[in-house]
């Protein structure tokens, strides 16, 4: 992630001025750990490691979740951020920060999906099988941390914090998508097309749906013949367009997508006009290869600096 080195970020600098919390890093890049082991393997209480941890997560470089243990629950802490990339101010340069969201992917607002399709948690699958759209409805879609289908749309709402004084000069939403064929298909194309506010921003094709080597985070217990993982999209609204991957894919801008409406409508979707229909498969934490799941991150700037 790129940082600006100034006083907004003094979390993220006094996160990394510990040992133990150095230590901590080190130890979650391998794999994640649960709190306890990592009390264990660096001699410390579970008080003092929850301390540093929560530093951590404060920095946005390490995520906690509860899942369950032998007799109780258990804490998860899972690395997020992979490099950081520090900018000095320099003569004239503006500063910048960012509003970060991350959105469950079993969290959608609205779908209408055909199958194949289905969704799970990182423990089961949710429902009585697959194939039957009635269970994106059950009440443990919230859990889903995968989620597939051949044709339709899923939709998600994601919280704009902007404040009136913030001028936003980007957006990028990160998830890691794929396409959805039987089983798996590393030459199965799709094209899924991403609404925003009701703006039609672009569409990018999957090429295929990967399966046989088990996703970084895939559990054991899903089969190692279905959809494994997929590919990190970055799509990015600025005042030049959109573009997926570095791809100009649309000219709406930062301006013309209601970037100021108070909660934005993010859409997924698999069209019955599409040239490659291979369905569409998301993958969050817990699944696939990058511990995360849906992103939105908002560049902008204090009018103050403008001026």
């Amino acid at each position: 992630m790129e940082t600006i080195v100034s006083e907004n970020n003094l979390p993220l600098f006094e996160a990394l001025a510990s040992n133990v919390r150095i230590k901590i890093i080190e130890l979650l890049g391998q794999e994640p750990m649960i709190m306890k082991d990592l009390a264990s393997a660096l001699g410390l209480s579970n008080s003092i490691i929850t301390m540093h941890v929560k530093k951590l997560e404060r920095a946005d470089l390490v995520r906690t979740e509860m899942i369950p243990g032998k007799g109780a629950s258990q804490k998860l802490c899972t690395l997020v951020a992979d490099r950081i990339e520090l900018v000095f101010p320099s003569k004239g340069m503006i500063p910048r920060n960012f509003h970060i969201s991350n959105i469950s992917i079993g969290h959608f607002t609205d779908f209408d999906v055909k199958p194949t399709c289905g969704l799970a948690s990182k423990y089961k699958i949710i429902g009585d099988g697959f194939d039957d759209p009635r269970y994106f409805l059950d009440q443990e879609r919230v859990d889903a941390k995968i989620l597939w289908f051949l044709k339709g749309f899923i939709s998600y709402k994601i919280p704009n914090f902007l404040m009136p004084e913030e001028e936003p000069e980007e957006l990028e939403l990160t998830m890691e998508l794929a396409s959805e064929a039987p089983l798996s298909n590393e030459h199965w194309p799709s094209d899924i097309s991403f609404t925003f506010n009701g703006f039609p921003i672009g569409k990018w094709t999957s090429p295929g749906d990967f399966g046989g080597t088990r996703g970084k985070y895939t559990p054991e217990w899903w089969n190692i013949e279905m959809n494994q993982y997929g590919l990190l999209v970055h799509i990015r609204i600025n005042n030049d367009g959109t573009f997926i991957e570095g791809t100009k894919v649309s000219d709406y801008t930062i301006d013309n997508v209601d970037i100021r409406r108070l909660q934005w409508d993010l859409r997924l979707e698999v069209r019955e006009d599409a040239k490659n229909i291979g369905g569409l498969t998301i993958y969050g934490s817990g699944f696939g290869n990058y511990y995360q799941d849906i992103v939105s991150k908002l560049t902008y700037i204090d009018r103050k600096y403008m001026k």
